[in-house]
């Protein structure tokens, strides 16, 4: 367990390991912490840490971490403390793999810092479709008890952040299908199926990228294997081809 301060934000993460650095974000929506990976149907930090440098991260606000709330915050605040983390452990070139929440953080590193991201891991990313009100609902049930002991910060204030995160019609929440189509980064897409990763989210990143893969089955059994397999080769061959 380790953290670093920056800009009155304290990120806590875990690293796991050596060789090519993986950035892990968990799923959880605004709960993301590295605990998360726990719960999942399988823990890459398990797996990867034999062959990478694997670093999983807490959001801020939620797990151990911690940092101010503006109505300015948004998907860029998070994007930031990301780029920040990476820049404190000096790594430049990195993958993104992230879960959940994490899709959009993966694709938000992508538009931010297309150099620095060899290739990019989405398992079951959220997304737009007909389930606004479902993720209005997850943000406040994330805000209301953290408020408790923030009153510095006002109701509008948590309305104003809301909005930027969840009101957008992006069909990611924060990048378009224009900003997706011109993404040549390797992609390895893994199916949603349920209100808050639906589908059509998945299968609209692997059909608008220009290098994607997509796996559509992969939480049990003979498919479960087979995706992990597809996942760790994926990541050896990204590393290598950055080399």
């Amino acid at each position: 367990m380790a953290s670093f301060e920056y800009e009155n934000t304290e990120i806590h993460f875990d690293e796991h390991g050596s060789g090519f650095p993986v950035l892990l974000i968990a799923p959880g929506g605004m709960q993301s912490a590295a605990s998360f990976w726990e719960s999942t149907p399988w823990n890459p930090i398990n797996q990867l840490k034999e062959n990478f440098r694997v670093i999983a991260m807490d959001q801020r606000n939620a797990g151990r971490s911690s940092g101010p709330i503006a109505a300015s915050d948004g998907w860029a605040t998070y994007t930031r403390d990301q780029l920040a983390l990476l820049d404190h452990l000096e790594v430049d070139e990195f993958h993104a793999v992230g879960m959940c929440i994490g899709g959009p953080y993966v694709m938000g590193l992508i538009e931010a810092a297309p150099e620095r991201v060899a290739a990019g891991v989405l398992f079951q990313t959220i997304g737009l479709s007909n389930n606004r009100e479902a993720f209005h609902q997850m943000f406040d049930s994330w805000a209301k008890p953290l408020s408790t002991v923030r009153p510095d910060v006002s109701e509008d204030v948590w309305a104003q952040f809301r909005s930027n995160m969840y009101d957008s019609d992006k069909f990611l929440f924060n990048v378009d299908e224009t900003f997706v189509s011109s993404v040549g980064t390797p992609l390895l897409i893994f199916e949603g199926n349920d209100l808050y990763h639906p589908s059509d989210a998945s299968l609209r990143v692997a059909e608008l990228a220009q290098n994607t893969t997509l796996i559509r089955e992969w939480k049990s059994g003979a498919a479960l294997d087979s995706a992990m397999t597809a996942f760790h080769d994926f990541l050896v061959e990204g590393a290598a081809d950055d080399d």
